[in-house]
Parts: C-alpha cells; sequence; structure tokens
C-alpha cells in the first residue's frame, strides 16, 4: 500500500480507527489496572484534555482554576 492510500483509507475511516484504539487502551486498562484506577486515570486524563484545550485557545488557566476552586458558601 502506497502512503497516499494509506492516508485516504485513514481520513475514511478516521472514527472507526480512533475509536478501536481506546476501546483497546481502555479494556487493557482495565484488565491491568482494575476499575477505579482506570476511572481515576480516565478522570485525569479527561482534565489534561481539558486544561490543554484552554491553553490552545489562549485562555487565562489561572483565572479559570481560581474560579473553580473559589467557595460558593459565602453570602
Amino acid at each position: 500500500m502506497d502512503k497516499d492510500k494509506l492516508m485516504n483509507f485513514f481520513i475514511t475511516h478516521q472514527g472507526k480507527i480512533i475509536g478501536t484504539l481506546i476501546g483497546f487502551l481502555a479494556g487493557l486498562f482495565l484488565l491491568t489496572l482494575g476499575f477505579f484506577k482506570t476511572l481515576v486515570l480516565s478522570i485525569c486524563i479527561a482534565m489534561g484534555y481539558y486544561l490543554g484545550k484552554k491553553v490552545d485557545n489562549k485562555e487565562d488557566i489561572i483565572q479559570f482554576i481560581e474560579r473553580l476552586l473559589k467557595t460558593h458558601g459565602k453570602k
């Protein structure tokens, strides 16, 4: 298979390929780490993605974290 055909195949089936890889990794983590460790790892990955997205969008991370940690009980 030449490079152009391989790239075309990946672009055409991108969702299936990425979904399969994510499913494989999730299964591997569940088998080796267990459910709760995999859950914590998934939460950490999601938080990292979210914060990274904010950095990519040039948003102020410090302000976001301060707002997140601010207590809501003050009146």
